[in-house]
């Protein structure tokens, strides 16, 4: 009995953990995401059959990733990713018929390139072009895989088929499925400035702001961002 208990504690803890993750992310709290991984990631190994608990973990683990590159530690990023990939692998094992399993998979790996873009990008980047294109197959309907297609697009190197210019399409199509995705809004800004278009990237990334007010990254990058 006691050990059913602890195994409900466990799930209910990484339940709030998982409510928070959004809120951790926007403040750049990557102690605070460390934390939530490590505990969802305890809570999956509790309930190892349990796919949803690994995807939880590897959510955790893609936005530490996310927010560690945010803060220009590529090493910490790859660190994180690379647990990510892991426990979404085992979600993957459990059920492959997930589309957004397959989403969290690509961006995952689309987050361990940047810290070495040669090798990270040959071992890595065909995987994470593979899984998001089984996402977008999957649920052509969905703006976060169109979202994480295009950061893939954005941090493979053009002459690997990547690029801001193929990554703003996908954004594009994100914002036509949900015109209140500020992921969609923050990337777009940072592609189009990245195309040396700044006053569309200003534009894009006040809207993100307008959708998601607490973004700390959107506020670094719109104040980055010259207004030509």
């Amino acid at each position: 009995m006691m050990r059913v208990v602890s195994v409900l504690v466990l799930v209910a803890a990484a339940s709030l953990a998982a409510d928070d993750l959004d809120h951790l992310r926007d403040r750049q709290d990557r102690a605070g995401l460390d934390a939530r991984a490590a505990a969802l990631h305890q809570a999956a190994e509790r309930t190892p059959t349990d796919a949803t608990g690994w995807y939880r973990a590897a959510i955790a683990y893609s936005y530490s990733a996310e927010v560690s590159q945010e803060m220009r530690d590529k090493p910490g990023a790859q660190k994180a990713a690379e647990a990510g990939v892991a426990d979404i692998d085992k979600a993957l094992e459990l059920n492959a018929k997930n589309a957004d399993y397959y989403r969290v998979l690509g961006t995952l790996c689309g987050q361990i390139i940047p810290a070495n873009p040669i090798m990270g990008a040959l071992v890595y980047g065909k995987r994470a072009k593979e899984a998001l294109d089984k996402a977008i197959e999957m649920d052509p309907k969905s703006p976060r895989a169109f979202v994480a297609h295009g950061v893939g697009y954005y941090y493979l190197p053009v002459n690997m088929g990547g690029g801001p210019e193929n990554a703003i399409r996908d954004f594009r199509q994100a914002i036509a499925l949900d015109p209140k995705s500020a992921d969609a809004y923050l990337w777009t800004g940072i592609a189009l400035k990245k195309e040396h278009q700044n006053a569309k990237a200003r534009e894009a990334l006040q809207k993100s702001l307008q959708i998601d007010p607490d973004r700390v990254w959107a506020k670094e990058e719109l104040e980055k961002t010259p207004p030509q």
